[in-house]
């Protein structure tokens, strides 16, 4: 059940990562760092998935993944935006979050060759205030991404806290530790369903009617 579930995730990315593709090279439509993002998402979960079969620690690559993904969704959300004081603080946050992480990293190296949490809180946290930007927006202007967005803010509060359950709970039950990962999984395959159902909506319905 649990490979069937992992599986499924890499099966739903690869998907979306073709027609998303297909969209920007073909049809000139998506945009380029959310295709990026997602390739990136794709090439990181091979890594893991090769080392782990490797039987080698995959976190170094974890981590690199939640650090990629700020920057990256960080990027799309400021092309997607129009709003001055937002681009500001996109970039401005970014450039802060990394000097953070690097501080952290210089004055204890293992860190970024551990299970991480407060990189994770903090580049989660961040990629979601970004994500609520365009919730934002999209009050008043077209609904691009929209489910995309929602899934993602849902998906980042949730997973980052069953890494925190997760982590408190590494001393105490086996049972829980493996539940907050096979739920985490399940969230990650609910954000991919909700990436491919917006090209569906966005994307495919458009390329039928031109």
């Amino acid at each position: 059940m649990n490979d069937v579930l992992i599986y499924s995730t890499y099966f739903v990315l690869l998907i979306n990562l073709i027609v998303y593709s297909y969209s920007f090279f073909r049809k000139e439509k998506a945009n380029v760092f959310f295709v990026a993002y997602l390739a990136f998402c794709f090439a990181m979960q091979f890594t893991m998935e090769l080392l782990y079969h490797l039987s080698m620690t995959n976190l170094i690559v974890l981590n690199t993944f939640f650090i990629g993904q700020m920057v990256l969704l960080g990027i799309f959300y400021n092309s997607l935006t129009t709003i001055r004081i937002q681009k500001i603080f996109i970039k401005i946050s970014l450039i802060i979050a990394l000097l953070v992480l690097l501080i952290q990293f210089s004055m204890d190296s293992s860190e970024f060759l551990k299970f991480n949490l407060f990189e994770i809180t903090l580049t989660n946290l961040l990629t979601v205030i970004f994500a609520l930007f365009h919730l934002y927006n999209m009050l008043t202007e077209s609904k691009t991404y929209y489910y995309t967005t929602v899934g993602l803010v849902f998906y980042l509060l949730a997973s980052t806290v069953l890494y925190l359950i997760g982590n408190f709970s590494l001393g105490l039950s086996k049972d829980l530790k493996y539940l907050t990962w096979i739920l985490n999984a399940f969230l990650i395959l609910i954000y991919q369903f909700l990436i491919l159902y917006d090209w569906i909506k966005n994307f495919y319905k458009k390329a039928t009617l031109t």
